[in-house]
């Protein structure tokens, strides 16, 4: 079905999504077919400061059974007291072909920048494996086992910083609608690095969806991020955002 989506955001914490979940994303469709969604966040904070953020994420799909092509677009912009500070964007393109009823072989490609982080460019090639480990229409696990290769270039806060590593990047994720108006999503990624364990970078992400009217619902969604290993040391390795808001569809 395609659809478009409007989201407004009620309240947010602190965001810094830098692996993309395309969980949330993926559309089950009968038979071969475009789909495809907009949104946009918007989020006003006062405290010390004032806080203005908005955020546009647009995705579109094509699935015909037995290949599934995915791509998303999520830009950020964050100002604080009328100064640009958070200036984010992730390109996300992903491939599913499916092997048989449970196991589908996954590539991806991502492109990504993020200035919180000091991150200039980070790109990704991925491929792996992707287990259907239920078959129930009413609760769904997933689990995917990939190996990737990754490129990051610092900002020009640090000059010369060029990291060219192998990572695995395994993820366990789980759709659950215990009533017809309740839906919940949930991923959660593991990405060491092959050749040092101990630099990994973990995240999660969990949705909340309740229709409350026809084409019209509540969402709450809530992102964790860790980074064993941030580019910079006055970087947090760990962060987090929460957003309430409304989803109409259509």
């Amino acid at each position: 079905m395609r659809y478009f989506i409007i989201l407004f955001c009620l309240t947010t914490y602190l965001s810094t999504a830098q692996v993309v979940n395309v969980e949330t994303l993926r559309k089950v469709s009968d038979s071969a077919k475009w789909t495809g969604s907009v949104s946009l966040d918007v989020s006003l904070i006062k405290n010390k400061n004032e806080i203005f953020r908005i955020a546009n994420k647009a995705h579109v799909q094509y699935n015909n059974q037995i290949h599934l092509w995915l791509f998303v677009n999520d830009l950020n912009l964050q100002r604080i007291e009328g100064n640009s500070l958070v200036n984010r964007g992730t390109q996300h393109l992903r491939y599913n072909r499916r092997l048989s009823e449970r196991v589908k072989w996954e590539a991806f490609g991502q492109a990504q920048y993020d200035a919180i982080s000091k991150i200039d460019f980070r790109g990704l090639l991925g491929t792996g494996p992707r287990f259907k480990l239920t078959t129930s229409d009413n609760y769904r696990f997933y689990l995917g086992t990939l190996i990737m290769y990754e490129y990051e270039k610092a900002d020009q806060v640090l000059t010369d910083r060029v990291q060219k590593d192998i990572r695995g990047s395994a993820y366990l994720s789980f759709s659950l609608y215990p009533k017809d108006n309740i839906s919940i999503i949930s991923t959660s990624y593991y990405q060491p690095k092959v050749s040092a364990f101990k630099d990994y970078r973990f995240s999660t992400n969990t949705s909340l969806l309740i229709e409350l009217f026809k084409n019209l619902a509540f969402k709450t969604n809530f992102n964790y991020f860790h980074d064993a290993f941030p580019v910079s040391s006055d970087i947090p390795k760990t962060q987090y955002e929460l957003t309430n808001g409304l989803l109409y569809s259509f």
